[in-house]
């Protein structure tokens, strides 16, 4: 057992509920070892902060086999309702931070070697739009997803993905461009 598994069974029963594994353990183990990456990857771009992008992933996960989605649900759409708890978990705990705590304007940048000048420019840029343009573009390019699976998580409909895109490239575009970064 994980030590991520170990420490939900912990939880759960600790708060006097049964382990939430709704399907085997071996499987579960294999969708977390699929999955942690790229979420946490996400949240860390989404919220800006490495810490509170783990205590979202592990929330996310607990979430999602507390869900009672079916134990024969595909892959796919396991990682996609993944996200879409991760999505709102993040946007819930900025909506809820005191005073209305909005996401810092500057998203700290990961360390990168010195030669990846361009990279961490978009990066800084990538900082400075919104939650949820940071999602859509973080979810579109880097993680490659479809306009369907982007529609799941972000709950909207999929024929309003590429317009969203759209607008967040240009707001990313136009702060590249005050930069000097567009030609």
């Amino acid at each position: 057992m994980s030590s991520f598994e170990q420490s939900i069974v912990i939880s759960s029963t600790a708060r006097g509920e049964q382990p939430l594994l709704a399907i085997p353990r071996e499987e579960f183990a294999r969708f977390h070892e699929a999955t942690a990456r790229s979420l946490r990857g996400y949240l860390v771009r989404v919220t800006g902060s490495p810490s509170l992008a783990e205590d979202l992933a592990q929330e996310a996960y607990l979430r999602l086999l507390r869900s009672g989605l079916a134990p024969d649900a595909t892959h796919e759409h396991r990682r996609n309702y993944l996200f879409r708890i991760a999505t709102n978990l993040s946007t819930d705990h900025f909506r809820s931070g005191p005073a209305g705590e909005e996401l810092p304007d500057h998203v700290p940048e990961p360390t990168t070697p010195p030669d990846a000048g361009r990279q961490t420019d978009i990066q800084r840029a990538l900082g400075e739009v919104s939650h949820h343009d940071r999602a859509l573009l973080w979810l579109a390019y880097v993680e490659q997803w479809s306009h369907r699976e982007i529609a799941e998580v972000v709950s909207v409909k999929e024929s309003s993905i590429r317009g969203l895109l759209l607008r967040a490239r240009h707001r990313l575009g136009a702060i590249l461009e005050k930069k000097g970064l567009r030609p």
